[in-house]
């Protein structure tokens, strides 16, 4: 029987916390904990990555057009911001093939996910304190901070850590501003979500494709449509607030899921 509460509000959840900088893995993690749900499967994960993947990409519809031209023969315009993109998501292409069955068997145990979200929470603290004071006026990322930025998102492995939070801090970290920090995080999410994807789709049997499709579908647009409307709210409270909204509520979490894991 479908738990259509359980559908519900763990698609909602992805789509909140996917792209804020407060680790999706840990809220979904607590949840299922606190409410004493299993696992959902591998064919939901599919799914509201699925939906937040069309979300982002339906965002930034306009600058994935523009770089797609850049693809083209004789293509006018620079191919750096593309080239930086490519450049930033081999690391963790890379580092996630050598490292999957760690992070999957080792790394999910909750007292480590409290850790990296209160470590890499104070991280990010730091890196918005440090950007009000020395900011580049030039937004476009080099292809040396794509890398270290790159390098970064390895971090992101770990769940706790937030795959965004991990990429602002390092942009920040490196005298981009908030916004632009922002922008070249969610840019990176989408070979780093669609690559997530494919995997998980070669990961299951032909038969699953036949099994519970509605929830399937419902993961999907709940996801995608909420996760659609926090990237646009989420880049409004950048400039407004800054990021240390969200560098209080990690540490809240952190600490948690810290006492959850404290036998």
């Amino acid at each position: 029987m479908i738990d259509w509460l359980q559908v519900l509000l763990l698609s909602l959840i992805q789509g909140v916390t996917e792209f804020l900088p407060v680790s999706s893995s840990a809220h979904l993690i607590l949840t299922t904990h606190l409410l004493g749900w299993t696992d959902q499967g591998l064919l939901f994960d599919i799914g509201v990555h699925a939906g937040t993947l069309l979300a982002v990409v339906f965002y930034f519809r306009s600058t994935l057009w523009r770089l797609f031209q850049q693809l083209l023969p004789r293509a006018n315009e620079a191919r750096s911001e593309l080239v930086a993109l490519v450049i930033a998501t081999l690391p963790v292409v890379c580092a996630g093939a050598l490292l999957k069955n760690i992070i999957a068997l080792e790394a999910r145990d909750l007292s480590v996910i409290a850790a990296a979200a209160l470590f890499f929470g104070l991280l990010l603290g730091w890196a918005d304190i440090q950007s009000r004071h020395q900011v580049r006026s030039n937004e476009t990322v080099t292809y040396r901070d794509a890398l270290l930025i790159g390098l970064a998102q390895i971090f992101a492995l770990i769940p706790g850590a937030s795959r965004s939070g991990v990429t602002i801090t390092a942009a920040l970290f490196l005298g981009y501003n908030p916004r632009a920090a922002t922008r070249f995080s969610f840019l990176l999410s989408i070979p780093v979500i669609l690559g997530a994807t494919l995997v998980m789709l070669t990961s299951i049997g032909d038969s699953s494709f036949f099994h519970a499709v509605l929830p399937l579908v419902v993961a999907f647009a709940v996801s995608g449509m909420v996760a659609y409307a926090t990237i646009g709210l989420f880049m409004q409270m950048v400039e407004k607030m800054g990021l240390m909204p969200f560098v209080i509520y990690r540490l809240l979490l952190g600490g948690l899921l810290l006492l959850w894991a404290i036998p």
